[in-house]
């Protein structure tokens, strides 16, 4: 794994040369919410892939069944590419066979926020988050069971943390949620 350092930031860039923005360096210096300072769209620009920024900056949506994570079973969180918020848990994804990362609900719903969106001549639930105020996909009504939600995400959105990883990346108060759960932690 290569990283860039961006500002106060880091950015990592694994194997599949996807970056992102790790958080684990914000929470070990105890940088707060407030003193996260998304970088701008030129420096993000160069930083993601275009189908990233596109997403993220320009609301886009990637293609179903074309994307990193639709098919993604492992255990772990999703992450905001951006800011490292965490975002959503594999223990909440289901197989929505839209193509896309679906999931049930959010990890901390502190962690996004919703919207309204009239584009494309109709009205839906748009999802962002709240660090970053980078587009992470739309909210529909037709989930599983009791809430009826899912939440479905672009890939291009996030970053995966494998359950082995959560402590090394900052992210260990997530690990009583997987030890604590029954099955591979995907709800199918």
């Amino acid at each position: 794994m290569r990283s860039i350092r961006l500002g106060a930031f880091v950015l990592f860039s694994a194997v599949a040369a996807v970056p992102a923005i790790g958080s684990a360096q914000m929470q070990a210096s105890g940088q707060s919410r407030a003193a996260y300072k998304r970088p701008s769209d030129a420096e993000l620009k160069k930083k993601l892939t275009p189908i990233q920024f596109a997403v993220t900056r320009k609301n886009s949506t990637e293609t179903p069944y074309k994307n990193q994570y639709w098919n993604n079973h492992e255990a772990g969180i999703y992450v905001d590419l951006i800011s490292g918020a965490p975002l959503f848990s594999s223990l909440d994804k289901y197989e929505s066979h839209t193509g896309w990362p679906s999931f049930t609900r959010p990890l901390d719903g502190a962690g996004i926020r919703t919207l309204t969106d009239n584009s494309f001549g109709g009205s839906r639930t748009e999802v962002r988050s709240v660090m970053s105020d980078s587009h992470l996909g739309h909210l529909f009504d037709d989930g599983p069971a009791p809430s009826g939600n899912r939440y479905c995400m672009n890939s291009a959105a996030l970053r995966f943390v494998p359950v082995a990883r959560l402590a090394a990346e900052g992210y260990g108060r997530y690990l009583p949620l997987f030890k604590s759960a029954a099955g591979p932690g995907v709800k199918h």
